[in-house]
């Protein structure tokens, strides 16, 4: 039996929120179904009983019930104070969230989660506040009522006859790491607000006339207990996914998106039914020629629908075409829809060439798939898609004008096909043909319809009997002007359609276009700054809007980098106050700014470039009236994705470079420590036996021996000084802590002080010195130089035998502006094999190290990294007839007189 395989991206995206829960804070909410059932009461009292647990608890904002009892156990707690704002002469309380974040308590407590703040407020929304608590590691206790939960509002609404404006998203809610049922009889709460422990005597008399009655209540608390019921099965299913048992879901729920105002009602619904499948929920947008012609108010509205649907956990989608309900069925048909929820269509078919209502034309589109259509009380009203009301622009004079001169020519041909004999027939053709140039020409519809029927009028006019009348002798005529009109207003209908829709592929065309090219730009960069700078591109391009970019440095934004379009209104888009916005955003990995709940007066839209909870940066989109369509919202999230991806390329670049470098380091220092400790133990060992003759056989030595015994270690020493030496130095070379002190000397005293400090420690070799005629002047640092000669020389003893001889000259090059100086001697020289590896470090007698000759292969690699410090360069090339001779040269130095 073939056992089941789970699914990957759900295993991991739970494991993701799982780890991302560990670093939130807590979110406790104490749920009720109505007013005074004790939500606050019992949140006082889980407070105190944290208090007594050592938890450090603040009240931040507490609703100020006029109940005694609960009044009561707000002693005892530190409390924040509150924000007062002024708003239309009246001054109101808020909760201050940024004393709450410098206060940084355990444990907080905010009640009446779905409260609306004061305009002005960094968030729209009080459960934003709570979110943002969390994000900072605090406990939060809250209260809420089923009313104020948003899927459950129209069915509350039902219910009570009552429309509440303050809501909550469902996601909320089921996130909450606690959902404590606060719950008693509807009797026993009806007699609380008899006895004015609930509202005062005038507001409890109209809450049990409207709100608080028996059956209201009872209702109330029947779709509580059974919204709290659903909240555990969601998380019960969630344990499931998480200790790996199979789960499966085979159902998807798309909601169709409108601008009608029952939309929201329908949008509730499908996410409630999504909810109780398990199922994926899509909210599909059809945009037609019909979009075009919305008012502002239905714009607003289909807005609205949209980030409601967003918010209840839909994936928005879009797409094009003037056949709503083809769209709709090919849409779920590729998207593996098994419910299409729709409201009832106000349109029907009560016209004889009508068309079907939309849940008509769907059924017959999509058979195999369920169709739920939703009651709607607003059906019998009249339909709001066109609003635009009919004004006189420039623009359509512009169209007008244009189709006078049309049908001017269309009736000079008529003319001649007149004059010459032509039928009828043709000249009606023509008109017909000038009415689809009219409609392809023009950009409003109205231009193409008028055509139609001044079509009619202006060929009954010139080429009817009786001539230049409106009057028509032959009855057979009516049928002519009848099937003329019509076959013009269908042309200029068809023409339309076709011009809007190639105008929609075209738009959407080019906006997927935008989205291949940023994949491709981002690929070619290999800088960070680069990659900004072609997302911000493409982002004008697209949008024609001005663009701001933040890139992260570590847990700061750098300084912001705008990019203006063609028609930019130059605002001031990094102010102080954009740029704590865009911080906000940074920090809390949260979109802001304008069209938004949160911190909605800055002038720009910020998203972050983020993969996951890691972010790379932000990005501000000047905003104006017309906010991003869906659509436009969604290329833009795809190509932020993009760039967080290419910015996290570079940085797994950058990290990959690092740790080789690293691992090349600790490859260097584990050869030089097994180099160290294996050259350094014979001339240890040498100096320590010595020293141990000298110390037991001192007396028994002749001079002879002694001279030499004391000689071998003298020599012993000596190399483990200039050892230690090259060490230190090629350390502070490869760390960059050299400081060169360059000045103007004389090559020949610094090869002269070199020579002399050899001569005294070479006795099998000599060193000669040929002095040139010129003054060679360098700019150098005379004490590193000296080293570079030291090891050449001691490099030259090492590999030469005794009675070689080592020349030291030098020599201008003028044409360079530099001094040449040659170290040469007359031993066996080097195999060509090994030339291109002599200054590499570690590198000696052949890549190996011979304790015969004591060398770690770091002097000829120092004397490289002195010689490029002072810009030169240094080689090693055979001497005729025998032997080596190393190169390098040194800048030129000139004499400065001092006035």
């Amino acid at each position: 039996m073939e056992m089941p395989r789970h699914d990957p991206d759900q295993l991991l995206e739970a494991i993701r929120k799982e780890d991302r829960r560990k670093s939130f804070g807590k979110l406790k909410i104490f749920f009720g179904y109505a007013a005074g059932t004790g939500k606050t009461f019992a949140m006082l009292q889980a407070a105190h009983q944290a208090c007594r647990r050592g938890v450090d608890v603040v009240a931040g904002y507490i609703e100020p019930h006029a109940r005694p009892q609960t009044a009561a156990l707000m002693s005892g707690l530190e409390q924040i104070a509150v924000k007062k704002v002024s708003y239309q002469n009246m001054t109101l309380s808020e909760f201050d969230i940024d004393q709450a974040l410098r206060r940084m308590p355990q444990l907080i407590l905010v009640d009446e989660l779905a409260h609306t703040n004061a305009p002005g407020s960094r968030h729209m929304k009080r459960h934003q506040d709570v979110q943002e608590l969390l994000k900072a590691g605090i406990d939060v206790y809250t209260t809420v009522n089923v009313q104020h939960i948003e899927s459950l509002n129209d069915m509350v609404a039902s219910i009570t006859g009552i429309q509440v404006q303050e809501r909550i998203p469902d996601s909320v809610f089921d996130q909450a790491d606690h959902v404590e049922l606060v719950d008693i009889e509807p009797a026993e709460l009806l007699e609380r607000m008899e006895a004015g422990n609930i509202y005062r005597k005038e507001q409890a008399e109209r809450a049990a006339l409207h709100f608080f009655t028996n059956e209201n209540l009872t209702a109330l608390r029947e779709i509580a207990l059974r919204r709290c019921a659903d909240r555990v099965n969601l998380r019960m299913e969630t344990a499931r996914l998480q200790s790996r048992k199979e789960y499966h879901t085979d159902e998807h729920i798309l909601v169709c998106l409108s601008s009608s105002p029952s939309n929201a009602k329908i949008i509730r619904t499908a996410a409630r039914m999504a909810q109780a499948f398990r199922s994926g929920f899509t909210a599909l947008f059809v945009e037609s020629t019909a979009a075009d012609a919305m008012g502002a108010d239905d714009r607003n509205r289909l807005r609205s629908n949209i980030r409601l649907a967003g918010q209840l956990g839909a994936c928005v989608e879009t797409v094009y075409g003037e056949d709503i309900a083809q769209q709709i069925a090919e849409f779920a048909t590729l998207s593996g829809v098994s419910k299409i929820v729709i409201g009832r269509s106000a349109a029907t078919r009560n016209r004889l060439f009508g068309k079907p209502a939309l849940t008509d034309q769907l059924i017959a589109c999509a058979p195999h798939i369920d169709i739920h259509v939703i009651p709607d009380s607003n059906a019998g009203m009249k339909s709001c898609r066109c609003t635009k009301k009919f004004t006189m622009t420039p623009h359509l004079l512009h169209d007008m004008s244009r189709s006078i001169l049309a049908l001017a020519i269309c009736t000079v041909i008529g003319y001649v096909f007149f004059s010459m004999g032509f039928s009828e027939a043709n000249i009606v053709a023509v008109y017909i043909l000038g009415v689809l140039v009219i409609s392809i020409v023009t950009t409003s519809r109205f231009c193409g319809a008028a055509a139609s029927l001044v079509s009619v009028l202006v060929f009954v006019f010139f080429f009817t009997e009786p001539r230049f009348t409106f009057r028509f002798s032959d009855p057979n005529y009516i049928v002519t002007f009848a099937i003329m009109f019509l076959v013009a207003l269908l042309t200029d209908s068809l023409a339309s359609r076709l011009k809007n829709n190639a105008r929609q592929s075209a738009r959407a065309a080019y906006r997927t276009k935008i989205l291949f090219e940023t994949n491709q730009l981002l690929q070619k960069e290999t800088r960070e700054q680069a990659i900004a700078d072609a997302t911000a591109g493409q982002l004008v391009k697209l949008l024609n809007r001005d663009i701001v970019v933040y890139l992260a440095d570590k847990n700061e934004l750098k300084r912001g980098t705008i990019y203006r379009c063609a028609q930019s209104e130059k605002k001031n888009l990094v102010s102080e106050n954009e740029k704590a916005v865009a911080f906000w955003v940074f920090r809390n990995n949260k979109h802001a700014g304008a069209t938004t709940d949160t911190l909605s007066n800055a002038c720009c839209l910020y998203l972050a470039i983020r993969i996951d909870q890691h972010v790379d940066g932000v990005v501000g989109i000047a905003m104006d009236e017309t906010p991003l369509d869906c659509f436009e919202n969604s290329i833009v999230l795809s190509i932020l994705g993009e760039c967080a991806l290419a910015l996290e390329n570079i940085k797994n670049a950058r990290e990959k470079e690092e740790a080789a470098v690293q691992a090349e380091n600790e490859r260097l220092r584990a050869d030089l420590l097994r180099m160290i400790s294996h050259d350094l133990r014979t001339p240890l060992t040498a100096i320590s036996g010595n020293a141990d003759n000298l110390l037991s056989s001192y007396r028994k030595m002749d001079e002879t021996m002694r001279e030499q015994t004391f000689s071998d270690i003298y020599d012993d020493s000596i190399w483990l000084i200039d050892l230690v030496e090259n060490l230190l130095a090629i350390t502070r070379i490869g760390e960059g802590k050299v400081q060169m002190s360059r000045c103007v000397h004389v090559m020949d005293e610094i090869v002269a002080e070199a020579v002399q400090h050899e001569s005294r420690r070479c006795r099998h070799h000599t060193i000669r010195q040929a002095v040139s005629q010129d003054l060679l002047l360098v700019d150098a640092d005379a004490r590193l130089i000296i080293q570079v000669l030291v090891n050449l020389i001691e490099n030259a003893i090492k590999y030469t035998p005794p009675g070689s001889v080592i020349e030291i000259s030098s020599r201008p090059d003028p044409k360079n502006h530099q001094v040449v100086v040659s170290v040469a001697d007359d031993g066996p020289g080097i195999p060509d094999e090994q030339k291109e590896h002599v200054f590499d470090m570690f590198y000696c007698n052949g890549g190996k190290a011979a304790d015969s000759q004591r060398s770690l292969g770091l002097g000829l690699s120092l004397c490289r990294s002195i010689v490029e410090a002072h810009d030169g360069t240094i080689t090693v090339a055979d001497r005729e007839p025998q032997g080596t001779v190393f190169t390098f040269t040194l800048p030129a130095g000139e004499v400065q007189l001092h006035e």
